[in-house]
């Protein structure tokens, strides 16, 4: 069963797990784009091909959120208050007005003010996040227990955000707090078992998403993926409107996809009463 409007995207099913794709739109609305610098830089952070990358999720029964707007309308994954998920880093805003290189994103005069950033949050925000609640409600209530997995990507090098170059998997659970450890123990296995790198906790720890429903006690794990886009699609040394984003690439993803599928199986079992040990 699905649900869909123009900026939603709800897919159910009846596994114990929740794949979230927050950052996968590039659309914009009311208006927004004429007040950008440029919509190129207003898509340029967008978690690229992440929903074809996990495109093998609803066979496993996983039930798929994700967004159809670009994160320069509203960023789901930012606590809607405005304070920093990541304090004395730097980031970007709920309604972001820099791209991650810090480049602004509206001309003068076009940046949303505090009425304008209360109705986007109003209108996206807050239906993305009940929405969220609701299928990890739905299916607690069948299993008792259901894994929350928030989906993805970045480019390798972004010195504004981290030095050098990111792991090819960055596994956060708000510092063990969203998740429990043995889960997260088996998903770094799983990540430790390949060439790739790999972190816990590190750079990226989760965003709201992660920190607001990853409820462990009361039978909700949470847990982000933050994947390195060359592990999927090519990174040229400098992006410009004119290399990026560059094409998903099947051949060069399938070890990674392979290592995905592999972690969403393993939520699965973990939240699956006949298969729990």
């Amino acid at each position: 069963m699905s649900y869909q409007n123009e900026w939603l995207v709800i897919q159910r099913g009846e596994a114990p797990l929740v794949v979230c794709m927050p950052h996968t739109g590039i659309d914009f609305v009311r208006d927004i784009e004429a007040g950008l610098e440029s919509p190129w830089l207003g898509r340029k952070d967008a978690d690229w091909w992440v929903d074809k990358l996990y495109g093998f999720a609803s066979e496993l029964g996983a039930t798929i959120i994700r967004t159809r707007v670009s994160r320069t309308v509203i960023d789901v994954n930012r606590d809607p208050t405005g304070a920093s998920l990541y304090p004395g880093q730097a980031t970007t805003e709920l309604c972001p007005t820099t791209t991650f290189d810090g480049e602004l994103l509206y001309r003068a005069g076009y940046a949303p003010g505090a009425d304008e950033i209360e109705a986007r949050r109003r209108e996206y925000f807050e239906p993305y996040h009940q929405a969220v609640t609701t299928e990890l409600t739905r299916l607690r209530q069948k299993n008792g227990t259901v894994v929350l997995y928030d989906c993805h990507s970045i480019r390798s090098r972004i010195p504004r955000l981290f030095e050098g170059a990111l792991p090819n998997f960055n596994i956060g659970t708000n510092s063990g707090k969203s998740c429990a450890p043995h889960l997260t123990a088996q998903i770094d296995a799983l990540c430790a078992e390949t060439d790739f790198g790999r972190v816990t906790n590190g750079r990226f720890k989760g965003g709201y998403t992660t920190r607001h429903h990853g409820q462990p006690a009361k039978g909700v794990h949470a847990v982000q993926m933050e994947l390195a886009c060359r592990g999927y699609m090519t990174e040229p040394d400098h992006v410009n409107p004119g290399n990026w984003p560059t094409p998903y690439d099947a051949v060069k993803a399938e070890p990674l996809r392979v290592v995905l599928e592999r972690i969403l199986t393993a939520c699965i079992e973990f939240a699956t009463p006949s298969l729990r040990t």
